[in-house]
């Protein structure tokens, strides 16, 4: 293609758009051109599938050889409905095994433990006992089935419990096949499900570590994860770049203490989530597996194993929609292509309601059935990375490396990635790009179907499971008591002491924790034990200033909102106050941050409050200080109990007059039960927060003129 047919084609192009420039800025910063030629890709050569450095793909034959497994991340409230569940599943062609479990769990709680009694059996299975994982798996031949389980801060408990409940079924250690996330810096920095202070947090990875490849050569020991990071608003340079940074560090970790780099790390996997930037998500995967084979040959690994990047992906749950939502249908078959077309080892679709419940299992079948179309009947599988060769794919690859590392370079002139996390700025880098997508979707620039355009006039209801708190944290109570009474209480005891000495020396903590379980120690016991040596780690949000209200610049509608805060102001003499309150054990704080900024920006004196606060502390933090609103931000299905208990909470301390609204994953079936519990205001999933400062302006006493309001909404 010579010179002058490219300038032919750019006066056709200009000529048909009336010269508008057709260039187009990515969140991440790239800019991509409305035509790619040979040029664009020179000097780059993506080599072959199944060689180094893996960008085409980690195995020569890719899917037409075998496709990627169908993996379904579930767990439903208790351990004998998720275990029906996943019967169901496999019998209707699902290939492994992917638990989701409970906050309680997740954050080393026992159910019966005080601070959890809104989160039991919410948002995934609650495991307490080593009775609960073996009902989960009845049935399922671990010696067979591979098992992820997404589990961080009580992985210890938990993967003890795992290989317990083989030993039950009479599978070795060495059988086991699976992946444990057990991502802790992540945690730190977006998903907040941490128990343990950073330092003791990696020994516990290195102890991991060191137990699985010396016991479990089946099983990968580390799940390291992007996904939460785009969840929580990064872009996907950033995703990337502070996923394979995260990989580094753990893989020094390792190192340091004192495993051979390629005894171990052949057996590290990797997790991003897959949004609904098409070609962006594809070249983000091509893109990890080269910057995967780059650091690891610097780290000095010398099997090609070692240097090869194998992930898990999942369908990203922030693009689905409370709205509309079979839309969200489509949305996740687009995402699951460019996971397929991008090279994914494994999959999981979300399902169509899962942006304000956990799947029905209607909904399930046909997130799991978008899988299995697209291996069997679109001849997708049939060819090796498809896209491989595509002018704009490798030149979006080659972008997407050179941006990433020079994040990662960052990273490590700066000491790696646990100096960065302490320090605290990949997190605030992450929350600056969420606050920005939230304002080109209030402001239209980025268009949500059924959201921000082509708006139904009425949204039909759709059904969604419900899961009973109460019933579930009950029964999890006398399964408890029924292991307690069985056990030898003098054994179980002594083999806690031992964790609890271990943690204070350097005995391998998960073959201490096994031993425990043995001896039928509950999660929440072993969680403790290692808790009175290491502590538990709390952190209070900080949100960003001026990302919001800086995309709104001078617009009437923001002044309006401005001036309303002002009014408010003269007539109280100080700023509204506003109280953002995280209840529960559920650390997703990107909803509460982003309301924090924008109310923040408007003006408001906005108090962040710490996470995991019981509603009893909440009420306490809102009296002391002497709070207008209490904005509870909800994510992960308490809002039944936790909202009511706090609005008892404000008035048994004689303050009705402290309004409380509701925001987060809300289904409007539960509006009408809140409202009737005393919440002034609810702003479910994709609510304009324009349209939500304008509403609590209102509940302050201040009415907008209609142009401050009505425009936002459209």
């Amino acid at each position: 293609m010579t010179d002058k047919t490219i300038a032919d084609w750019q006066t056709a192009a200009a000529k048909e758009v009336k010269g508008q420039d057709l260039t187009w800025n990515t969140p991440e910063g790239i800019a991509v051109k409305p035509l790619y030629t040979a040029e664009d890709v020179a000097g780059i050569d993506p080599g072959l599938p199944g060689f180094a450095p893996f960008t085409r793909g980690v195995r020569a034959s890719m899917y037409a050889g075998r496709p990627w497994t169908i993996r379904q991340y579930a767990g439903f409230s208790t351990a004998e409905a998720s275990n029906a569940f996943y019967h169901r599943n496999l019998k209707a062609g699902q290939k492994g095994l992917s638990v989701a479990f409970d906050l309680a769990t997740h954050r080393g709680y026992d159910s019966d433990h005080p601070r959890v009694t809104g989160d039991v059996g919410k948002a995934g299975v609650a495991i307490d006992t080593i009775d609960d994982m073996k009902i989960l798996f009845d049935g399922i031949p671990l010696d067979k089935m591979s098992v992820s389980m997404t589990m961080n801060g009580a992985v210890i408990p938990i993967l003890a419990f795992f290989i317990v409940a083989g030993e039950e079924q009479g599978v070795s250690q060495a059988q086991l096949d699976g992946t444990i996330q057990n991502d802790i810096l992540k945690e730190f920095m977006v998903r907040n499900t941490y128990i343990y202070p950073p330092e003791p947090s990696m020994r516990i990875i290195s102890d991991i570590f060191a137990f699985t490849s010396a016991n479990m050569p089946k099983f990968n020991s580390i799940s390291i994860s992007g996904y939460h990071m785009q969840e929580a608003g990064a872009t996907q340079v950033q995703e990337l770049a502070f996923t394979i940074a995260d990989g580094m560090e753990y893989v020094k970790y390792g190192v340091a203490s004192g495993l051979d780099i390629d005894k171990f790390a052949g057996r590290l996997s990797f997790f991003f989530a897959i949004g609904m930037n098409f070609f962006m998500e594809i070249a983000k995967l091509r893109a990890a597996r080269v910057l995967w084979h780059r650091v690891m040959t610097r780290l000095g690994a010398k099997d090609e194993r070692s240097k090869m990047l194998r992930t898990h992906c999942q369908t990203s749950g922030v693009s689905l929609t409370e709205q509309d939502p079979y839309n969200n249908v489509m949305r996740t078959t687009i995402e699951a292509m460019a996971a397929m077309l991008g090279g994914t080892q494994s999959l999981h679709t979300n399902a169509l309601d899962e942006a304000i419940a956990l799947p029905t299992d209607f909904s399930a079948r046909i997130a799991r059935n978008t899988q299995i179309v697209i291996q069997e009947e679109t001849g997708m599988t049939k060819v090796v990375d498809p896209l491989g060769g595509s002018y704009y794919v490798e030149a979006l690859t080659q972008e997407l490396v050179d941006k990433a590392w020079e994040i990662i370079e960052r990273v490590e002139a700066e000491g790696g990635m646990a100096k960065a996390v302490a320090a605290g700025w990949p997190k605030a880098m992450i929350e600056e790009a969420a606050a920005a997508t939230a304002a080109r979707i209030d402001r239209g620039e980025q268009v949500i179907v059924g959201v921000n355009k082509y708006r139904l006039a009425e949204e039909a209801e759709i059904e969604i499971l419900d899961v009973d708190n109460h019933a579930v944290r009950e029964a999890q109570i006398r399964r408890i008591q029924k292991v307690k009474a069985g056990r030898d209480e003098a054994a179980c005891q002594a083999a806690l002491d031992a964790l609890r000495e271990g943690a204070r020396g350097k005995e391998n903590l998960l073959g201490l924790a096994v031993e425990c379980a043995r001896k039928r120690a509950t999660l929440g016991e072993i969680s403790a034990a290692m808790e009175d040596v290491f502590g538990r780690y709390g952190t209070s949000p900080t949100p960003v200033k001026g990302i919001y209200g800086g995309a709104y610049g001078e617009e009437a509608r923001w002044g309006n909102l401005v001036d309303g805060v002002n009014a408010i102001a003269q007539r109280k003499g100080r700023k509204p106050k506003l109280f953002v309150a995280k209840m529960g054990q559920d650390g997703h704080d990107r909803g509460a941050n982003l309301v924090s900024s924008a109310f923040g920006d408007l003006g408001f004196d906005v108090l962040a409050g710490p996470l995991f606060q019981t509603p009893k502390e909440a009420a306490e933090m809102a009296i002391k200080a002497d709070v207008d609103v209490v904005g509870a931000s909800s994510l992960a299905a308490g809002h039944k109990t936790l909202i009511p208990e706090l609005i008892g909470h404000l008035r048994d301390a004689g303050r009705p007059d402290i309004k409380v609204v509701a925001g987060g994953v809300i289904p409007a079936q539960d509006y009408q039960f809140l409202r009737d519990a005393g919440v002034q205001g609810i702003f479910g999933p994709g609510t304009n927060l324009v349209t939500a400062a304008g509403e609590v302006l209102r509940l302050l006493g201040h009415n907008l003129p209609p142009e401050g309001i009505d425009e936002a909404a459209e």
